[in-house]
């Protein structure tokens, strides 16, 4: 038997089905909107969390919700401090991202809003653009949680961005990736970076602008899964084959080389020493091209 929760989960997963799409937020509506009414946020019915069969983990809802008791004992302005990820949906509100068990426990606890921080993930027009505006024929692909973005102290890190810029653009750039992109750009690549997170693609390009970068491609929230995704992928990976037969995709262990006019496969080793990771990248696309003169 369904609880109340569930009985208004299906309601609204029903409600929805098939009629909304998601919209770009203005830069205004991304810097100052950072609160929303629980009522204008929307389940995301392709996140195991509306799914029948896995559901809301309704002990890390009741955990949040001893949260929101604390706050309200101890008179705190804010019951709930980490801000929910969700993008703006037409015809109204927000679809939720990162945050369905902070929102249940808002909900069944009667919070009348929420804080948010409001994305513009990579949807499949804008990959679409990026394709139409990229200069050359091939390109390098790198994943940006595991390769660009240090999350590892033994990872030699860029130099901070200065204050206050800093404090908003906390990510820490892998040593070597200005020089190592600069080398790509002048050498006939375009670049394009891959995110399983939910980074707005503007943070993502700004970001790198700080660091005198240009990106070409930034595709975010990648594990997304959707009604249809399956078709859309596929026509994409054909407008990737059409606009580069040759990507080289770079990780911290090898640089593998995929040329879809041979159909070949060639993995170059890397030694793994993050400090020299940056020479050897660079060495080693040397020879490559050399090889191709």
């Amino acid at each position: 038997m369904q609880t109340q929760f569930e009985s208004f989960l299906a309601e609204q997963i029903e409600r929805y089905r098939g009629v909304t799409v998601p919209v770009k937020a203005s830069v205004f509506e991304r810097m100052f909107v950072k609160k929303a009414p629980c009522g204008r946020l929307h389940p995301n019915p392709d996140d195991e969390f509306c799914d029948p069969a896995v559901g809301p983990n309704y002990g890390i809802v009741s955990r949040y919700e001893e949260t929101i008791r604390h706050a309200v004992r101890n008179a705190q302005k804010e019951y709930i401090q980490e801000p929910l990820i969700v993008e703006k949906i037409h015809p109204d509100g927000y679809r939720i991202l990162n945050g369905h068990h902070r929102w249940a426990a808002a909900m069944r606890m009667g919070v009348r809003q929420v804080p948010v921080e409001i994305v513009n993930l990579t949807q499949a027009a804008d990959i679409q653009k990026m394709l139409q505006n990229a200069s050359h024929d091939r390109r390098v692909t790198l994943d940006l949680d595991e390769v660009v973005f240090c999350t590892d102290e033994a990872v030699p890190a860029e130099k901070a961005l200065p204050f206050p810029i800093g404090k908003r653009y906390r990510e820490r750039l892998r040593r070597g990736i200005p020089a190592l992109f600069h080398y790509l750009k002048t050498n006939g690549y375009d670049i394009w970076v891959y995110t399983a997170k939910y980074y707005s693609t503007e943070y993502i390009r700004q970001y790198f602008r700080w660091y005198h970068v240009q990106i070409d491609g930034i595709v975010t929230g990648t594990v997304r899964k959707s009604k249809g995704a399956e078709a859309e992928r596929k026509k994409l990976e054909g407008l990737f084959s059409k606009k580069y037969p040759v990507t080289l995709h770079l990780d911290g262990h090898s640089l593998l080389q995929t040329d879809r006019r041979t159909r070949q496969f060639t993995e170059y080793p890397l030694s793994g020493d993050a400090k020299a990771w940056p020479h050897e990248v660079t060495e080693l696309l040397q020879k490559i091209q050399s090889h191709e003169a």
